[in-house]
């Protein structure tokens, strides 16, 4: 165990990113652990309204990531100070992505359904910091040879070609496939593959005439939407809290 943190942890210089995860995570966990006991009224913890502003939490979070940030830059990957900058910045970024939804909206939608979009953006953050701790490196650039990085055609060219993987799957509208396909190529090679979503910029482009590729995406899209949107709102709400319900308007009005 010991080699083994040494060889891919300490030496690699990736204690702090990993400190930064760890910030990161448990920072959310808690942020929302509060967050669902003020909506339910229970515990000491109350909003922040000075003066009748409700202070979001998204604020200090702006504050320690910037701090943490441009600390990292400063210090480098190894030492004491490195560390403890990755964990204010891991602290700022969780507090931050908490209230993506908010930032994006610009409108206090934390729990609505629009609000989802903080919780899916913190788990792909952490899956993604998870990956280049385990050693995927950006666009697949682990997978090159020795005798490719000695080559700066070969490298140039596994940077355009998986780059352009990943542009395809956007166009696709595949924004998971696209962001996890950065670091794990084979991914945004089976999305730039795959038919396109049906409400994408590659189906009304290319799809227009192809009746039989846009009725095929279309079923697949809801086969897929189906299967799927049940377990992601259980995951999103097990980790992040149920939205409210939106009451239904009274009969009788439109």
């Amino acid at each position: 165990m010991g080699h083994w943190w040494h060889e891919n942890i300490a030496e690699p210089g990736k204690l702090p990113l990993l400190l930064a995860l760890a910030a990161f995570v448990l920072t959310f966990a808690i942020t929302r652990t509060i967050t669902r006991m003020i909506r339910a009224g229970k515990g000491p913890f109350r909003n922040i309204t000075p003066g009748g502003v409700h202070i979001h939490h998204v604020v200090p979070g702006v504050v320690l990531s910037v701090v943490g940030g441009f600390g990292a830059v400063a210090s480098g990957r190894h030492g004491v100070a490195a560390g403890v900058f990755a964990v204010i910045f891991g602290v700022g970024a969780g507090l931050v992505l908490d209230e993506f939804a908010l930032i994006l909206h610009l409108d206090d939608v934390y729990w609505t359904e629009e609000g989802r979009q903080s919780v899916e953006v913190v788990v792909l953050t952490a899956s993604l910091v998870l990956l280049v701790l385990a050693g995927f490196s950006p666009l697949g650039v682990d997978d090159v040879t020795d005798e490719e990085q000695q080559g700066r055609l070969g490298l140039i060219a596994t940077y355009v070609v998986n780059f352009c993987f990943v542009l395809i799957c956007l166009f696709k509208g595949k924004l998971r496939m696209a962001v996890l396909g950065t670091l794990v190529p084979f991914v945004a090679l089976v999305g730039a593959i795959r038919l396109a979503r049906p409400t994408s910029l590659w189906a009304r482009r290319f799809y227009p005439h192809r009746h039989r590729a846009r009725s095929r995406a279309m079923l697949r899209a809801y086969h897929h939407d189906v299967r799927w949107a049940g377990p992601r709102r259980k995951f999103q709400d097990l980790i992040g809290g149920a939205p409210d319900r939106v009451p239904l308007p009274p009969a009788g009005k439109s």
